[in-house]
């Protein structure tokens, strides 16, 4: 039997990111990987493929879309399958480049191809051969969930897989969930020219967020002609004359909506089936997420997971790369490294983007039942005037005795990169004093965030640009 200081299960970011670790240790590592190819859900069938189709979009847009006087351009031709076949070339090269060639470096891991097994907690069976672990780290990703919809196999859907690789774009689009991947892929496929129904069964598209810039993300993509219902339960799926069609209820009443095609985006489910965890004795729970402590640790001590896997809050790309590296920290050093998710950005990549890091003003009152929050609008920002952008908004929440800021939340152009900056604010629990002595590149969509701290105590309205 082949004797290992580590087993990885997985092939994904999380699964890299202990990979590389354990390398940099100098631990015999076994990597095992089935089902994805290597680099996992990012670079296959998540944030490349679909950031490379929405960046196609939002180029389409902005040339019909710019606002700029005596300027007028058209989109000449637009060839779906060409994007898409440009996507999926991009998507080859990154996983040679970023994850393959990554792999054939690391001197001290072995790759396996093949499903794994646990036979006992330090071992596991793949491909008809057992090997022993004294660590093992469970980073085998997730999968997207299929509502319980009356026939909505027999009619037939897609995932965000198989929208990032159809040949055929369709006319009309039907949505289930809202969220990141329900709204980035609405706006992607209705810039497009696909006619696109959003059916999200909470009150709102993303209650993670503060309710004024969800809100006027909403109406945003009202406006681009995505119709969205919200309060919306899906009931029943069939097909008529090639057509898909969704019975829902809102409010009691029943109503319907058909399209071409169907696509699920109603979360995932962590990929725990088929590994033989209770002959590991690794604790799972209702929603098949493995239970890990702080410090990623599942039931048995010598067993560690990662990424999307496990029941840990956020389930981002950035999370599961490190997660993966604290989890080889923490099962060959015997530290004991965390993650703050407080200080973990999120962004939904839509136009415009809508990002946050820290505290809602709702969570803050549920934490300490108190919390002071100012939002400013983009109409003050002088980059974004200059822009013809100024329909986003930024909300600081702080503590009204310390002036720490504890959540900042962003919509508008860029603010994925915009929130880059918000995130050592909340990470190194800074006051808005600190940012008001910071001196902003003028002009930047950057000065959106010292806008805000200054309006906490002043009127911002009433300040000059450079001010």
């Amino acid at each position: 039997m082949k004797m290992f200081d580590l087993i990885i299960i997985g092939g994904g970011a999380s699964a890299f990111g202990a990979s590389i670790r354990a390398d940099e240790l100098r631990a015999k590592t076994a990597m095992i990987n089935a089902g994805l190819p290597l680099g996992g859900t990012c670079v296959n069938v998540g944030c490349v493929p679909s950031k490379t189709l929405l960046y196609a979009g939002e180029i389409m847009h902005l040339a019909r879309n710019h606002g700029i006087p005596g300027i007028e351009l058209e989109v000449k031709k637009f060839d779906f399958r060409k994007v898409v076949q440009d996507e999926l070339a991009l998507v080859e090269t990154l996983r040679n480049e970023k994850y393959s060639t990554v792999l054939k470096g690391l001197e001290h891991v072995t790759f396996m191809e093949g499903r794994a097994q646990f036979v006992s907690s330090h071992e596991v069976e793949v491909s008809g051969e057992t090997i022993h672990g004294e660590k093992i780290i469970i980073a085998t990703g997730s999968t997207a969930s299929v509502p319980p919809i009356e026939g909505i196999r027999d009619a037939g859907f897609v995932t965000h897989i198989e929208a990032l690789r159809l040949e055929k774009q369709p006319n009309e689009l039907v949505v289930i969930g809202a969220g990141p991947v329900g709204l980035e892929f609405s706006q992607m496929y209705s810039r497009f020219g696909t006619n696109v129904t959003i059916l999200e069964l909470l009150p709102t598209i993303f209650p993670a967020s503060e309710p004024e810039l969800v809100d006027r993300l909403a109406d945003i993509l009202n406006r681009e002609q995505i119709t969205i219902k919200t309060g919306a339960s899906a009931q029943r799926a069939w097909k008529n004359r090639g057509r898909k069609i969704i019975s829902f209820t809102v409010g009691g009443k029943e109503d319907q909506v058909s399209g071409d095609e169907i696509l699920l985006a109603t979360g995932k489910t962590p990929n725990t089936a088929g590994l033989a965890l209770e002959a590991a004795g690794v604790t799972i729970d209702e929603r098949r997420a493995i239970v890990v402590n702080d410090f990623l640790q599942t039931s048995q001590p010598h067993i560690f997971a990662a990424g999307d896997v496990i029941n840990l809050p956020l389930r981002y790309e950035i999370t599961a790369g490190h997660e993966g590296t604290l989890a080889a920290d923490n099962a060959l050093n015997g530290s004991q490294e965390s993650i703050d998710y407080d200080s973990v950005p999120y962004t939904i990549f839509t136009d415009p983007q809508l990002a946050g890091v820290g505290l809602t003003e709702e969570e803050q009152m549920k934490r300490f039942g108190t919390c002071l929050c100012q939002t400013v609008p983009f109409t003050s920002v002088p980059k974004a005037i200059i822009m013809k952008r100024t329909e986003g908004l930024i909300k600081m929440a702080i503590n009204p005795e310390t002036h720490q800021i504890m959540g900042v939340h962003i919509l508008a152009p860029y603010a994925g990169d915009l929130i880059a900056e918000a995130m050592i604010l909340v990470k190194n629990k800074n006051t808005i004093d600190d940012v008001v002595e910071t001196l902003p590149m003028f002009p930047t969509l950057s000065e959106a965030i010292k806008l805000v701290a200054m309006s906490f105590i002043k009127d911002v309205t009433k300040l000059s640009c450079c001010v």
